[in-house]
């Protein structure tokens, strides 16, 4: 469908790409990762038009269209409804309609034949485009990223930047593009929407590329893993976290290559050096010189995933009560927020506010920062020292400063080289430290944020969408972060991966209380599915005692037991399938780890070309053993 071969593209004298290559098939789901500017965003404007490689080419099929959804599209606004401007995705059906009410319109006047049959062939079109529905598909995919019935109607200018991007996206969903690509689209969603999104694209029926730094959404929605790196383009057949397992094992293979190689450059050297000056050793040397020159030298591996060290300092500990919220109400006019809801948040409470936009978790954050008036009574405890962190931190840098400078005038009365140490764990190193903020992107100005507020001595932190803006390695390094800090905090996030590795506790909105989960992510999740389920059951119960279940009859029943013993006999055969395998894997890791094997390149290409194969047979052989589970499951509860 689209091939890019041979791109090279250059920033001043810098390659950002160089021979990089890549080729998308129609129903492909692709994820673009790699480290800010490396030159993810550029490869999509590239693909898109708006940038001219250097050198190389793009090539697309002739029916292939292109939607690309980017941040330059917060800018945009209009006079129209959101629903009006949703629609403008079905161009030719409403020129259709269009032209319909103007044929309408005069046969008010003429009752010719020829009006009458334009009429009906322009009907006969509209239909064929499915005309009539695309009203209730935009409704759906509008309500769906999270906006209200109510609100369809409200001119898109009367939204904020965000907002207005969840409209562009639906509007892109509603054309169906060949190739879809999609820059950073989790940052202006909420986890509702995040996941509805998530399934809409797992059925996409073109092609997908995915720029994101949130893993698990990259994870449910894409099948294939494009990593950015060295001005290149290198694939992995899977999800993210496939490509996390591939990249290790690669590594691991080109680290061993890398080292026996050096080891048989060391020896050559040795060789060439003892018997240089030896007559008769001349021909051995010459040609041991011309095997080093002509060497492909195995790159050292340099990992990207960062273990960092903090070292927060607390000038006191807060009591066991860091807040309390007595029966506190909140209201904007008509809109209820809270009412009459009570919390609790103690010392080393790590809390993730979870849910959707609009029920009012950055409201109850400010609540609880004491900066938003209640009814009710918000009580903070003895030597609390809180330091709150939200995106309007970023305009609160002066744009003037240098970023140590920014540092030190943060007040924390650390040193310069403690303030460095700080300063490189979140990626600024050397002359780095140097930078006007002014020159720093948005993921940098966010990790500089950040890291003054993490400097501050506070002991109750307040977080407000801290992983926006930043990519897959600085969200890493602030998990690291919130990990290793002793006091409590509270943060609103929608990025699952995030709130997995740092939360405690999870909070949530729910008929205008607060109401919480005294465990983790994973928990709250099991716990929560669980409670949908048994609500479902519920209401099913309730259903068969109005309307009682049909028995099956004998014939039913008999056809239901050979289907479910034939099933169980595809089982059996799967899972022997599945050892086989699995052995095979076991056998291909085994040769693969034997250093000898990368003397022989052959060899080698062949041994990780079948494990790959193997990999791939064996995630398929799994689906289809869990596809059968189920199928017999639901045999079982059918003769039951």
């Amino acid at each position: 469908m689209l091939s890019i071969n041979n791109l090279s593209y250059f920033i001043g004298g810098r390659a950002l790409y160089e021979n990089a290559a890549l080729h998308i098939k129609p129903k492909d789901k692709i994820g673009l990762v790699g480290l800010n500017g490396t030159g993810k965003s550029t490869l999509l404007k590239i693909i898109s038009g708006d940038y001219q490689p250097t050198s190389g080419e793009v090539q697309k099929a002739k029916d292939c269209t292109i939607g690309f959804l980017n941040q330059d599209m917060l800018s945009y606004q209009s006079e129209e409804p959101i629903l009006e401007v949703a629609l403008a995705a079905f161009k030719e059906t409403l020129e259709l309609q269009h032209e319909i009410d103007e044929v309408l319109k005069k046969m008010e006047t003429d009752y010719s034949d020829a009006v009458i049959d334009r009429l009906a062939k322009l009907q006969e079109r509209f239909e064929a485009n499915e005309g009539y529905t695309i009203k209730a598909k935009a409704e759906e995919i509008l309500e769906g990223i999270g906006f209200r019935t109510e609100d369809l109607m409200r001119p898109l200018k009367t939204f904020s930047g965000g907002w207005r991007m969840r409209v562009m996206l639906a509007k892109l969903l509603l054309e169906k593009p060949s190739l879809l690509m999609l820059d950073e689209p989790t940052n202006h969603l909420d986890l509702p929407s995040i996941q509805w999104v998530e399934n809409y694209l797992k059925s996409y029926e073109g092609a997908v590329i995915v720029v994101s730094h949130d893993q698990e959404f990259l994870d449910n929605c894409i099948d294939i893993t494009v990593e950015v790196s060295h001005g290149t383009l290198t694939s992995y057949s899977g999800n993210y976290s496939f490509y996390k397992e591939e990249k290790k094992e690669r590594m691991e293979i080109q680290q061993n290559a890398y080292e026996n190689q050096q080891q048989m450059i060391k020896q050559t050297e040795r060789f060439i050096e003892r018997f240089r000056a030896k007559a008769s050793k001349s021909n051995q040397v010459q040609s041991r010189v011309k095997a080093l020159e002509r060497m492909d030298k195995v790159n050292e591996v340099i990992d990207d995933n960062i273990a960092v060290n903090f070292k927060f300092k607390f000038s006191q500990k807060s009591g066991r009560d860091v807040v309390t919220l007595d029966h506190v109400s909140k209201s904007y006019g008509d809109l209820k927020i809270l009412e009459d809801t009570s919390a609790r948040i103690e010392r080393g409470d790590k809390i993730a506010l979870i849910g959707a936009n609009g029920k009012g978790k950055s409201t109850l954050l400010r609540i609880i920062s004491g900066t938003e008036q209640v009814k009710g009574k918000v009580s903070h405890g003895h030597n609390v020292i809180k330091s709150f962190y939200a995106q309007h931190q970023l305009e609160a840098l002066n744009i003037d400063n240098e970023i140590l400078q920014e540092m030190v005038q943060a007040g924390s009365g650390k040193t310069e080289t403690e303030l460095r140490g700080v300063l490189g764990c979140f990626l600024f190193s050397n002359e780095d430290v140097f930078k006007k903020i002014k020159v720093l992107s948005g993921g940098e100005k966010s990790r500089v944020a950040l890291a003054k507020t993490l400097i501050s001595e506070a002991n109750f932190l307040l977080l407000d969408e801290p992983t926006n803006h930043l990519d897959m390695q600085s969200v890493n390094i602030l998990i690291q972060a919130m990990q290793q800090y002793e006091g409590t905090f509270i943060t609103v996030s929608h990025d699952r991966h995030f709130i997995r590795g740092v939360a405690n506790k999870i909070w949530y909105i729910e008929n205008h209380q607060i109401k919480e989960y005294p465990g983790t992510y994973e928990e709250f999740v099991y716990w929560n599915e669980s409670r949908k389920a048994d609500e479902s059951i519920e209401k099913s119960n309730i259903k068969e005692k109005k309307e009682p279940r049909q028995r099956r009859s004998n014939t039913e029943l008999d056809e239901a037991r050979k289907v479910l013993k034939k099933k169980e006999q595809y089982l059996a055969e799967w899972e022997d399938k599945i050892l086989g395998l699995e052995k095979r894997k076991a056998d291909l890791e085994k040769e693969m780890a034997d250093p000898s094997v990368y003397s022989e390149v052959d060899r080698l290409q062949e041994l990780t070309e079948e494990y790959e194969k193997i990999k791939i047979s064996l995630k398929e052989a799994n689906a289809s053993w869990e596809s059968l589970v189920e199928e017999i499951g639901e045999l079982e509860q059918i003769i039951a």
